[in-house]
């Protein structure tokens, strides 16, 4: 199973439509979006890619509650399970007991990944590029016994993206 996540697209749709393309070149079977979407285009861009996606609204998207029925968007902490694997999906760090196999969260702008005890903790950063010149996105990659979370960094007006790999091996 592959898991593509982004966060913090904010008001660049350029640069989200460039990480979602990315991840679905990537062979993703899942697009995670954890909040300040704040550009509906950004939704539309999701459900037209025909990936199956989660969004969850970040503290710059109260507006998207006007189109709420339309796309998949949930409230923090959302939890939910792929296979036999369990998420927590929230925008800001508020929720982080380790109360499923994987947390995942944004706000910050910083990637971030930390196993403790039997939990993964991710934040992919920032997609828009708003606090640094480099966009990023992560790819979580699940088998029986081991996460293999990819870490994507994509200067800005460049075309290349540079990885830096983390493998956990799964307390299962």
């Amino acid at each position: 199973m592959k898991i593509g996540i982004i966060s913090d697209s904010h008001k660049k749709i350029g640069r989200a439509k460039k990480g979602i393309d990315f991840l679905i070149d990537k062979g993703v079977d899942y697009i995670i979006h954890a909040g300040d979407i704040v550009q509906v285009e950004v939704l539309q861009y999701l459900k037209a890619s025909g990936i199956v996606y989660l969004a969850v609204y970040g503290n710059n998207d109260k507006h998207l509650i006007n189109v709420h029925e339309e796309f998949n968007l949930v409230q923090e902490p959302y939890y939910f399970k792929i296979q036999d694997i369990t998420f927590k999906l929230m925008h800001h760090p508020y929720f982080m007991s380790p109360d499923v196999d994987v947390v995942i969260y944004g706000h910050t702008h910083i990637s971030h990944s930390q196993y403790s005890g039997s939990t993964l903790f991710i934040n992919p950063g920032e997609i828009s590029a708003r606090d640094r010149p480099t966009s990023t996105v992560a790819i979580l990659e699940i088998d029986e016994r081991e996460y293999v979370l990819s870490m994507y960094d994509r200067k800005l007006k460049s075309k290349h993206w540079t990885k830096r790999e983390n493998r956990y091996q799964r307390d299962v």
